[in-house]
């Protein structure tokens, strides 16, 4: 019988390294596109100072996801709780935990941003990858104005968290130095990005270059303003149908487990402890009343 002194645990570092290479590993055993973003890759191109990070990110075409997902599954993964409503919160990818693991993998197969159809940016953004080794294992990553493109839309879209905030100059820095904005530019056209990532891109364009920026998106202007615990289910409400409200405001008041579950995959969903959750999550919406009233005042101006 195994001691358990003897089982070595994997740091959070070493289990999203290796997690690279096993999932890159099952994406190639099943003939499947994949390639990885963000992360320790952001790290290696040097669009990132040295940090941990802690989960993995990859990202396949759509109709490759239920494949690889069912592939994880079958070595141990299982996917993560997510809230149902799929109209206040937009899905983008599938998460998976593992008991004997300490990372997350976070499997995508769109990126909030961008707007053309999710087959489209996949074959825009396969085209642009590159070859690297991590972990021991040869794996595809987001060429360097595709990686940019990505964390700048990452961070874009909390630009009042200081963390963000930081990432952005950093990129900035990057961006400027490398002259890369034309090629960001263009990965931004060709799938949909121009609106969200205008903040962060305009001011690098050489001054005689003038675009036609279109208009942000609702979904994407949703998730700027959602910023605040419970604002994305205001802000859903004030846009729904009314004949849509009723259903919407009864499950906000009365959520689903899976609602409690996504934050916390062992709560306790006891009766006690499904009442203790509802007291911590209206305490956690009431005292941010006052902000969201203040940016939804924006939002109507």
């Amino acid at each position: 019988m195994e001691n358990p002194e003897d089982i070595v645990q994997l740091s959070v570092s070493e289990g999203v390294f290796l997690g690279h290479a096993l999932v890159g590993r099952a994406a190639y055993e099943l003939g499947i596109r994949a390639f990885f973003i963000k992360g320790p890759v952001s790290v290696l191109q040097g669009l990132r100072p040295p940090k941990t990070s802690g989960d993995v990110d990859v990202f396949v075409a759509p109709q490759d996801l239920k494949v690889l997902v069912e592939a994880l599954q079958e070595r141990g993964w299982r996917e993560r709780p997510v809230d149902p409503d799929s109209k206040t919160f937009p899905k983008h990818s599938v998460t998976l935990d593992h008991a004997e693991w300490p990372c997350c993998m976070d499997v995508h197969y769109r990126f909030p941003g961008m707007e053309a159809a999710a087959f489209e940016c996949f074959e825009v953004m396969w085209n642009n990858t590159e070859r690297v080794v991590l972990a021991g294992q040869d794996i595809r990553v987001p060429s360097k104005p595709l990686a940019i493109l990505f964390l700048a839309l990452h961070a874009l879209r909390s630009p009042h968290l200081p963390v963000c905030r930081d990432e952005l100059d950093f990129l900035s820095g990057i961006v400027s130095q490398q002259t890369l904005a034309l090629p960001v530019m263009d990965l931004s056209t060709t799938t949909g990005s121009l609106a969200a990532i205008r903040p962060f891109l305009e001011k690098h364009l050489p001054e005689n270059k003038l675009l036609d920026w279109p208009e942000t998106s609702t979904e994407w202007g949703n998730r700027l303003l959602a910023q605040e615990p419970g604002s994305a289910r205001i802000i859903a409400l004030v846009q729904a149908r009314w004949q849509d409200k009723p259903t919407m405001l009864w499950r906000a008041v009365f959520p689903r487990n899976e609602v409690f579950l996504t934050g916390n995959i062992y709560a306790d969903m006891s009766l006690k402890g499904r009442l203790t959750q509802h007291v911590a999550r209206w305490t956690r919406f009431l005292r941010s009343v006052p902000r969201i009233a203040r940016n939804l005042k924006r939002y109507r101006a």
